[in-house]
């Protein structure tokens, strides 16, 4: 039987809302492994974040945007003796801020791309119903020049109650993968009923695993 990813402890660092704060964290951690998160505002990322995590890791609101900092936290998985970190970064492509919360928003992100340690996984997160939208265009497009393996996590796949809904979601699958091959893994989940959350568990605690020993034969 695989080993799934069984969280021993999770507990919050800092959130940065200030550039300078942030890089001055990831100059000091190079070699961070992780996971970061990353979606459009209202796909359900901190309910997923709580579902690996813990039911109090992130905040789950129904306001798009509520997430204006990028949150770190460390957490130890059973299994695996080491501290390994999570980033659950802002939501993007929301455009209900002020335009000096974008500037930040963005100030804050372009930092975060250009110093985060390349043994973090880019988890991200789409609606199942409406995958793919543009601000996913663009999003996919800047993280496929940069050296870290990603996975693409659809998730309120429960919502899907049609045969073609679900056929659509497949084709729509299948004809963005040759553009984006950094895109490891696809996951269909539901964060809220768990369903399919298994199989990214699994998958998240190999990454790890890898990763630890990678640097262990460095």
């Amino acid at each position: 039987m695989n080993q799934i990813l069984k969280v021993s402890r999770c507990d919050f660092i800092m959130g940065f809302e200030k550039n300078g704060q942030l890089q001055s964290w990831l100059e000091l951690n190079p070699q961070a492994i992780g996971f970061a998160f990353l979606g459009r505002s209202n796909v359900g990322k901190s309910s997923l974040i709580n579902s690996l995590f813990g039911k109090k890791t992130a905040r789950v609101s129904n306001t798009p945007g509520r997430t204006q900092q990028i949150n770190i936290f460390e957490f130890e998985i059973y299994g695996i003796d080491n501290v390994f970190y999570l980033f659950d970064v802002p939501g993007y492509g929301h455009a209900n801020v002020s335009q000096r919360t974008m500037k930040n928003w963005n100030q804050l992100m372009d930092t975060f791309f250009q110093l985060i340690s390349p043994l973090v996984l880019l988890i991200n997160i789409q609606d199942a119903r409406h995958p793919y939208q543009k601000a996913d265009q663009h999003f996919l497009s800047y993280i496929k020049q940069l050296p870290h393996e990603s996975y693409l996590v659809l998730n309120k796949i429960d919502k899907l109650k049609k045969q073609s809904e679900k056929a659509k979601l497949k084709l729509q699958v299948k004809e963005l993968l040759p553009e984006f091959k950094m895109l490891k893994q696809i996951f269909e989940l539901s964060a809220l009923s768990k369903k399919g959350v298994d199989k990214l568990e699994e998958s998240l605690y190999q990454y790890l695993e890898k990763k630890m020993l990678a640097i262990s034969e460095t």
